[in-house]
């Protein structure tokens, strides 16, 4: 794959996921609207993902502490997330070489994300919540 067509494709959906974005921002600052939980709505209990909106909201303000506040798990792979996309356009541009990450990874954090919607819902473990 040459070079300038990886990164245009990759730019291409970086620009239509931040507009989405900015379209539910806007949304949500001027008519108040938003897309609730569905787990939430109907077990009454936090799945990994609550809080994401209200983080995002956060991080838009540059309020960081209190992004990860509504949401540590999600933080903390944004930030592993915009690490490794740093990382892979470094390597891509130096070394002309595409990084993927093994399955084993995925699986990994599937599996933390699931302890971590587990935690969030035992008492006592109260800050996990959003």
């Amino acid at each position: 794959m040459k070079k300038l067509d990886y990164i245009k494709r990759n730019l291409k959906y970086a620009i239509m996921a931040i507009s989405v974005f900015l379209i539910y921002y806007i949304l949500n600052k001027k008519f108040g609207f938003s897309i609730p939980c569905i787990f939430y709505k109907i077990t009454g209990l936090y799945c990994p993902g609550c809080g994401i909106t209200r983080l995002l909201f956060a991080l838009v303000n540059l309020e960081f502490y209190e992004s990860f506040k509504y949401n540590p798990w999600i933080f903390i792979l944004i930030v592993l997330g915009l690490f490794y996309l740093i990382c892979k356009l470094f390597i891509f541009l130096k070394l002309k070489k595409i990084i993927k990450i093994p399955n084993y990874v995925y699986i990994t954090l599937i599996i933390i994300s699931i302890i971590f919607g587990i935690f969030r819902n035992i008492p006592g473990f109260d800050f996990l919540g959003p």
